[in-house]
């Protein structure tokens, strides 16, 4: 198994062109379904009343894209990110443990708080121009260890470039649009080894107490409200 060292050195390695081509062979037009931003099984939308059966979204969001989100909108920060919920245990008042991402905010449906929807279906994110990577580079990621499969396995792959399930796949796109992708792509790929190896270099056991949170990023422990945590 490559290092985490080596695969941020291939990452950095990465040629744009070269993806922007295999987004091109997948081929992708977003269709504003949605389907991205909302909770697993549909949320308050979906065809079951058993809001239980339903897993809330998650999208990885970094602690500087947490911030610049913030400032966007003048949110605290519960409003922009939660703990990720992957590693927790179900304490009697709620999630309890360690964990070592953030996710974005949800609301009581599930879906990405930043998610609206028209009248018609046609859904919109409300901070689109300060998204984080993971919604600028969905429905695709890079095959490289370290790296995240965002919601699900991948369901069809050209070289390094792994296209993940979406409706508006195999779709036509421009050049200049698979370029754009290809650019965070790479972007991403390289910001979430710099994360890893960060994380795995701050951490130091938090040990919390019944009914605490405790978040590992790359820069320390925290506690839910994003203010460090100390014992």
């Amino acid at each position: 198994m490559n290092s985490l060292e080596s695969e941020l050195e291939r990452a950095r390695d990465l040629d744009e062109s070269a993806l922007a081509d295999a987004i091109e062979t997948i081929g992708f037009e977003c269709t504003r379904c949605g389907a991205c931003c909302k909770a697993e099984s549909g949320g308050c939308g979906g065809d079951t009343d058993d809001r239980s059966e339903s897993a809330p979204h998650t999208a990885t969001v970094f602690p500087d894209e947490i911030r610049q989100l913030q400032a966007a909108g003048d949110y605290d920060f519960r409003d922009v990110a939660r703990p990720m919920p992957y590693g927790l245990d179900d304490g009697p008042d709620g999630p309890e443990g360690e964990t070592f991402e953030w996710a974005l905010q949800t609301d009581d449906c599930g879906d990405c708080t930043f998610y609206a929807e028209a009248d018609d279906g046609t859904g919109a994110c409300t901070v689109h121009e300060d998204r984080p990577l993971i919604c600028r580079t969905y429905p695709f990621s890079v095959a490289l260890g370290g790296t995240s499969q965002p919601m699900g396995e991948a369901v069809d792959e050209e070289g390094l470039v792994r296209a993940h399930e979406c409706e508006g796949l195999g779709r036509d796109i421009s050049r200049d649009e698979a370029a754009a992708l290809a650019a965070a792509l790479k972007e991403r790929a390289v910001r979430e080894l710099e994360e890893a190896i960060g994380v795995r270099d701050s951490y130091r056991p938090a040990d919390p107490a019944d009914g605490e949170v405790v978040v590992h990023d790359s820069e320390g422990a925290k506690r839910p409200d994003g203010t460090p945590y100390e014992r």
